[in-house]
């Protein structure tokens, strides 16, 4: 049976100021919410952009006392929608855990993720990063009912790893999602490509909300959320300022690609030589 929703990326140009973030996210998933949609994401680290560690740590929460997270929960059942926090930095002993929430209309979480592989790399311009000093990493994907879809998630970094989407596909993922904190010089390049091409491969939607603009800490992010259909066609897609986009997710195309290229159906296990 064929179903339609509208679904929402919340971009946004996160400070250091927890508190901050929180308001100017309700805010956003409010107005989504007042223009229709019933699925709205938030992009990685949506409750505080600090890349100095002591401070960072200073200003998290473990995740039963996460104000981000409780806000988003009531917002859901006040709204009755589904909201995907697409990653909290959530206080996890000694180091954080970079991981999405997926809350139910009730209010409740209905799955929890945390960032398989961590962005450990030194770009061109000179950036370094090393997340896996202050963040732990996930070990198990996760796929989740929806109303209308099944989602699989990701975060950020995952989206150069096809593997993971095609076991999230696999698994029945209609719908992936890679919410991001993009590096500029590595959005300007990869971004829009790999979205479409999570989404082309496998025969899903690909939502991804995304950080946006020079931040407080001094880094600067891409931007550019985005909403692709299972055929690879950009639906909605964001510029370089907070803001918000929106698409139409008709069910019935992810059986229409996947029928049309059943490259699902069609994979086979590659014995390799190397001579």
């Amino acid at each position: 049976m064929s179903h339609s929703f509208i679904a929402a990326c919340v971009q946004m140009r996160g400070r250091r100021d927890p508190s901050t973030n929180c308001d100017d996210a309700v805010r956003m998933i409010r107005e989504a919410a007042s223009r229709g949609a019933t699925f709205v994401q938030t992009p990685e680290i949506s409750n505080l952009v600090d890349r100095d560690r002591e401070t960072m740590m200073k200003s998290l929460f473990t995740e039963d006392k996460d104000p981000m997270l409780q806000a988003f929960q009531a917002l859901a059942r006040e709204l009755r929608i589904t909201i995907h926090a697409g990653s909290l930095s959530i206080k996890n002993g000694d180091k954080v855990a970079n991981r999405a929430f997926v809350i139910s209309s009730s209010g409740d979480v209905a799955a929890r993720y945390d960032k398989i592989h961590l962005f450990d790399v030194d770009l061109a311009n000179g950036e370094t990063w090393r997340e896996s000093n202050t963040f732990t990493g996930g070990s198990e994907a996760i796929v989740v009912d929806i109303p209308h879809a099944k989602l699989g998630v990701s975060i950020c970094y995952d989206v150069r790893f096809p593997y993971l989407f095609r076991a999230l596909a696999d698994h029945g993922a209609t719908l992936l999602s890679a919410p991001a904190c993009f590096t500029k010089q590595t959005g300007e390049a990869h971004w829009s490509v790999l979205q479409r091409a999570r989404a082309i491969e496998n025969g899903a939607f690909m939502i991804s909300a995304a950080q946006a603009g020079l931040h407080e800490d001094g880094r600067e992010t891409y931007g550019h959320s985005m909403i692709v259909d299972p055929w690879g066609r950009v639906l909605a897609e964001g510029d370089d300022k907070p803001g918000l986009i929106f698409a139409e997710i008709k069910t019935d195309a992810v059986t229409e690609a996947r029928n049309r290229i059943p490259a699902l159906r069609h994979t086979r296990p590659t014995p390799v030589s190397v001579c």
